[in-house]
C-alpha cells in the first residue's frame, strides 16, 4: 500500500522520560557529599504542607542544602547500621526517617537554625480533610466580610455579588436593601461554619476561606541533628520516637 501523503504532526521537542535510578543515585551522593562539606545536618518533619512556605525556606537557606521526600533513599546514604553508616552515629538517626522529613545540611550556628524554625510559623486556609484546630461561626444579623473575626468598626459589610454564593454553601442568608443579612431560628447565636475537632469537608474550608479564616499553621519541626565535628546526636523534638 502506497505510504500515505496525508500532513502528519511533527513535534520540534520530545519529552524525556525521567530516570528515577539516576535520580536516586544522585540524591544518595549528593547527601554524602553533604556529611563532608557541612558543619550540622538536622532531620526535620513538615507540618501541614505547602510547597509555598518550603520554597520560602529553601530561600532563606541558600548557603546549606536542604532534601525532601525519598526517605528510604536518605535512610541508605546516611546508614541504617555502624557498619554501612557514612559518618559516626548516622545510623542512630534513621528511625527518624519515616513520613514527610528532610534533611537540612548547614554550616550556620545550629542555635540560629533552631531559633529560625521556632518563629516561622506562616499561618494558610485549612484543606478539606484536615481537623478543625478551632470553631468558626458567622453572627446573625448584617454579614461581614471578616465575620466578626475583626471589630465591625474596622470591618466591612460583605458585597451582595457573594450572596448568592453564601445560599448554595448552605448559609441562610437573604438580601435586604443591597445587604446581605443572615437570617437564623429564635436561639441561635450565628451560623455554625465548623466546630474544633471535627474533620472539614470542602464546603467548609471553601466558607472559611471566603472570610478570611485561616486556621492550618505551616511548620517545621526539628528532630534532630547531627555535629560532624564530633559526631554527636541531638534529640531535638519533646516526643522522641527512640530513645537515641
Amino acid at each position: 500500500m502506497p505510504r500515505s501523503k496525508r500532513a502528519r504532526i511533527v513535534h520540534e521537542s520530545k519529552v524525556t522520560k525521567k530516570d528515577h535510578k539516576e535520580q536516586t543515585r544522585r540524591l544518595y551522593a549528593n547527601i554524602r557529599e553533604c556529611l563532608e562539606q557541612y558543619d550540622h545536618m538536622f532531620v526535620f518533619a513538615v507540618d501541614n504542607m505547602r510547597n509555598t512556605y518550603l520554597k520560602d525556606v529553601r530561600t532563606e537557606f541558600t548557603d546549606s542544602r536542604l532534601f525532601f521526600g525519598k526517605t528510604k533513599v536518605m535512610a541508605k546514604a546516611l546508614g541504617s547500621t555502624p557498619e554501612t553508616e557514612a559518618a559516626p552515629n548516622l545510623h542512630r538517626l534513621t528511625p527518624y526517617l519515616t513520613g514527610a522529613v528532610g534533611l537540612l545540611f548547614t554550616s550556620r550556628p545550629a542555635e540560629n537554625v533552631i531559633n529560625y524554625f521556632e518563629t516561622f510559623r506562616p499561618q494558610d486556609f485549612a484543606r478539606a480533610g484536615t481537623e478543625a484546630t478551632r470553631s468558626f461561626s458567622i453572627p446573625n444579623g448584617l454579614v461581614y466580610s471578616r465575620a466578626g473575626e475583626i471589630p465591625t468598626d474596622n470591618d466591612e459589610p460583605i458585597s451582595h455579588t457573594i450572596e448568592p454564593a453564601l445560599r448554595k454553601l448552605g448559609v441562610p442568608t437573604r438580601l435586604i436593601k443591597g445587604k446581605v443579612m443572615l437570617e437564623l431560628t429564635e436561639g441561635q447565636e450565628g451560623y455554625q461554619v465548623c466546630r474544633e475537632g471535627e474533620t472539614l469537608d470542602s464546603r467548609q474550608t471553601t466558607l472559611m476561606k471566603m472570610f478570611g479564616v485561616t486556621s492550618s499553621e505551616f511548620k517545621v519541626d526539628l528532630k534532630a541533628q547531627w555535629e560532624r565535628s564530633s559526631g554527636e546526636i541531638k534529640i531535638l523534638e519533646e516526643d522522641a520516637m527512640v530513645d537515641a
